[in-house]
């Protein structure tokens, strides 16, 4: 079996270490920042990235707040770490700035819908599995969250996580493409709630529920990421 390939280019930026995959097909090309999710890291969506890459996309996945080889905390901060890094891919040469998306998944899938909502750094969203504020704040309280913040931090979350809600941010999406992607056997987050954030959302927008599966599946099933990329490249265009 040949080796994976491997990132184009890894650093780190504003404090969020990166990989970094390019194309080998000719520019320009829209780009796709990946958001893990709780207790996650870049490295565990090289499988995205790579098949992002493979098809044409520019991808850039990166250590959230608090996880993998960050330095810092979980917080709040984290939110205004998706534009950053947004505006990060944009900037690399090849790389069409209008065409820039988030694709997260759990907390990441929290995330991306947050900041395509509040940010022109973002032209869509493609959230798997997505999070709402309600599960990530009973995460907290039960410890289930696997990522570096104390107290203080953890109750800065949850007062953050309370000024919120993921419904009305797909609302707010103004028109930004969203695509939906869940496992009916999602343990952790009922597959009924992207049912709901589809039924808030406008057009243009997609759901996919996927039979059976689990909280992990939908996030790494080729087929999915495939398709989720092929309907967000149409969308962009104004397919």
């Amino acid at each position: 079996m040949p080796a994976p390939r491997r990132p184009s280019e890894t650093g780190t930026h504003a404090d969020r270490p990166y990989w970094l995959w390019l194309p080998d097909s000719p520019p320009p090309w829209p780009g796709v920042v990946i958001l893990h999710g709780a207790g996650s890291r870049k490295e565990n969506h090289g499988d995205f990235g790579r098949h992002a890459a493979g098809s044409g996309w520019a991808a850039l996945a990166y250590d959230q707040r608090g996880h993998g080889d960050s330095t810092d905390e979980m917080g709040p901060g984290a939110l205004a770490d998706v534009a950053t890094m947004a505006r990060l891919l944009a900037a690399q040469d090849g790389v069409d700035p209008a065409r820039v998306i988030a694709r997260g998944s759990s907390m990441g899938g929290f995330m991306a819908i947050h900041a395509a909502a509040t940010t022109d750094a973002l032209a869509g969203v493609i959230a798997v599995c997505p999070a709402g504020e309600e599960q990530l704040r009973r995460g907290l309280e039960r410890g289930d969250l696997e990522f570096r913040a104390g107290p203080e931090a953890r109750d800065d979350l949850a007062a953050w996580l309370g000024e919120h809600d993921i419904g009305e941010a797909v609302a707010l999406l103004a028109g930004k493409p969203i695509l939906l992607l869940h496992a009916e056997g999602d343990e952790r987050i009922p597959h009924q709630h992207s049912r709901m954030l589809f039924a808030r959302a406008a057009e243009p927008r997609k759901l996919i529920v996927l039979p059976g599966g689990h909280h992990r599946s939908a996030q790494h099933d080729a087929e999915m990421q495939g398709e989720s990329l092929r309907w967000m490249r149409k969308a962009l265009a104004g397919g």
